[in-house]
């Protein structure tokens, strides 16, 4: 079969249950109400909204739903087209310290947890994926951080490129991710982004859709 078009790019989104010290994650806000807001503003041309789940702020013990999530779009690519396009997984998590948004270049083969997760967890140096080495191994996103930080920059967000995405759960989330995402021929991004104290509900749902906008604009 034929298809109309470039292929499409398919955005799969996660964000992160309360944890300790944030009784309401607002990324738990932004990825419920993702669908219905994009569907109000019209998808970007050539974007498919794929799955938005939200995850237990936990590190090995969130692994399954997580792993389960990356691999039912890899799973439904594989049985729906010859010419699948580009699949992204984009994460959501809270830096509560944060005045702006920052788009993460990196994670690193290291659990610290400063507080225990959720399910009561809190390693200390441990590599989080032991058989790619110690915990001073990184994996980077293939996507254009510098590209989409000045896109989201030029529309009138405060926001910033980082390389450190802390080494508690939303770190162990991106490692894990960008390593599926180089085996399976996706990619992987991870946004923090502040408390609805500091940038306000509104602003942060009209950031993310300019966000799936300039991903879509990549392809």
């Amino acid at each position: 079969m034929g298809s109309e078009g470039p292929p499409a790019v398919t955005v799969h989104i996660t964000g992160f249950k309360k944890f300790h010290g944030v009784a309401e994650n607002p990324t738990e806000t932004i990825v419920s109400n993702l669908k219905e807001y994009m569907k109000k503003k019209g998808l970007p041309k050539g974007l498919i909204l794929g799955s938005c789940n939200i995850l237990e702020t936990a590190g090995q013990g969130a692994l399954v739903p997580l792993y389960q999530t990356l691999q039912s779009a890899v799973s439904t690519r594989e049985t729906e087209s010859s010419n699948p396009g580009t699949i992204i997984w984009l994460h959501f998590g809270v830096n509560s310290g944060a005045t702006r948004f920052a788009v993460e270049h990196q994670a690193f083969n290291e659990a610290t947890f400063r507080c225990p997760d959720e399910m009561g967890w809190k390693p200390q140096k441990v590599p989080i994926i032991p058989a790619d080495g110690g915990i001073s191994r990184r994996r980077e996103t293939t996507l254009p951080v510098e590209e989409i930080t000045k896109a989201l920059a030029k529309r009138g967000f405060e926001v910033v490129t980082s390389d450190d995405a802390g080494r508690f759960v939303c770190n162990y989330v991106y490692y894990h991710s960008l390593r599926f995402a180089e085996q399976n021929g996706t990619k992987s991004l991870f946004v923090h982004v502040p408390l609805f104290l500091t940038i306000d509900e509104e602003t942060q749902m009209q950031f993310a859709a300019s966000l799936l906008d300039v991903l879509a604009s990549l392809s």
